[in-house]
């Protein structure tokens, strides 16, 4: 690697997000809509495309997709996401990389009227300008994710036809 590939790696940010729904629902829905990642710009405001790269294995392990979003404020993020490991109405494991580079984990609980999912996503940002803004910029950044977040929990609300109990930022797993 290159000084300068060196420095670039060096200077980019690491953000680490949690995010919980809670949603007055059983896991089957939340999961089916979870899992079908090239659906989510048809419910999911501030996803705006998914274009599918490789459709995975019967159990959706190495799909991958490069999603663009979008929430408040005024850029976009283009990243891959790929699907590394799948329990089944449990946990979804993601890599990413691209703008946002990374790992995600999807979790989910139900007591069979209520699921509470939880996404810990760990993602170091690779655009220049964001890097360089970081500094004063990160508490920005991390107000955008909760906004497009709370959008996710409440177009998935919308699309399963249950009400959102509750979004927040403390992990319960």
């Amino acid at each position: 690697m290159s000084n300068a590939g060196a420095l670039r790696k060096e200077a980019m940010t690491t953000f680490s997000f949690i995010t919980v729904w809670k949603i007055a629902a059983p896991v089957e829905p939340v999961w089916d809509a979870m899992l079908r990642f090239e659906d989510w710009p048809s419910w999911w405001k501030g996803v705006e495309s998914v274009e599918v790269l490789a459709r995975g294995d019967a159990n959706r392990i190495g799909f991958c997709s490069r999603q663009i979003w979008k929430s408040k404020l005024p850029y976009k993020l283009k990243f891959e996401g790929c699907i590394a490991r799948v329990e089944p109405r449990s946990r979804i494991e993601i890599t990413s990389k691209g703008e946002l580079a990374g790992t995600g984990l999807m979790r989910f609980a139900s007591d069979g009227t209520q699921t509470t999912f939880q996404y810990d996503w760990n993602v170091s940002t690779t655009k220049a300008w964001m890097n360089i803004v970081a500094p004063i910029a990160k508490p920005f950044f991390g107000w955008n994710h909760d906004v497009i977040m709370n959008w996710g929990a409440e177009g998935l609300a919308k699309k399963i036809g249950a009400k959102k109990i509750d979004t927040s930022t403390k992990g319960v797993f």
